[in-house]
C-alpha cells in the first residue's frame, strides 16, 4: 500500500451489466500491474491492474459472482470470479498467494482512476510497444514482499497470521 493507495477504502465497483456490485472496505495491500500471459489472455489486453486485498474487505452485494478454476502459467491453479450474466471478470483468488486474499480488477471500479499501480510484475512478457513509468518499480517476475510492500501492509498480513 503505497502513498498512492494508502488512504483508499470504500471504493465501489461492479460488472458491466450492473448485476454484481461490491465495495472495498479497506485500503489495498498493494496494486499490481501484471503483464503475465495469463492476465493478458484473461483481459484481452496488454496487462491487468489488480488490487490485492483481503477477502474479508470485499463486500459483495446480493448477487454473488460465479467462479471458474484455471491452471496458471506457474502450474498453480487460481479461481476467477465473474458475472454470470455479462461475463465481466471481477477478481481472482491465486492459490499461490498467502492468506485468503483477492485480486480485484481495478477496471471494474466505478472510478478506476482511484488506484494506480504500485509495481509492475512479470514484465518479461510485457508487450514491447508498452513503455513503463520510470518511477514505478518493475520486476521480470515477482518480487520479495518485504522489499516492496509498505510497512502498514506487511503489518496487516502479520496481524492476521498471528506472527509478531
Amino acid at each position: 500500500m503505497s502513498k498512492k493507495t494508502g488512504g483508499l477504502k470504500n471504493l465501489e465497483g461492479g460488472c458491466a451489466c450492473g448485476a454484481v456490485r461490491y465495495e472495498l472496505t479497506a485500503s489495498p495491500l498493494i496494486v499490481h500491474a501484471c503483464h503475465c500471459r495469463d492476465c493478458q489472455r484473461l483481459t484481452g489486453s496488454a496487462f491487468v491492474i489488480n488490487i490485492w486485498i483481503e477477502r474479508k474487505f470485499v463486500e459483495a452485494g446480493p448477487v454473488v459472482p460465479k467462479s471458474f478454476r484455471l491452471s496458471g502459467g506457474s502450474g498453480k491453479h487460481h479461481d476467477v470470479f465473474f458475472c454470470e450474466t455479462c461475463g465481466t471478470y471481477l477478481w481472482s483468488c491465486y492459490r499461490g498467494a498467502p492468506g485468503d486474499d483477492l485480486f480485484v480488477r481495478a477496471g471494474t471500479l466505478d472510478d478506476p482512476k482511484a488506484v494506480t499501480p504500485d509495481v509492475h510484475i512479470f514484465t518479461r512478457s510485457k508487450l514491447p510497444w508498452l513503455d513503463l513509468p520510470r518511477d514505478v518499480p518493475a520486476f521480470k517476475s515477482f518480487y520479495k514482499v518485504a522489499q516492496v510492500w509498505s510497512a502498514a501492509s506487511r503489518e496487516r498480513v502479520r496481524d492476521r497470521s498471528g506472527r509478531s
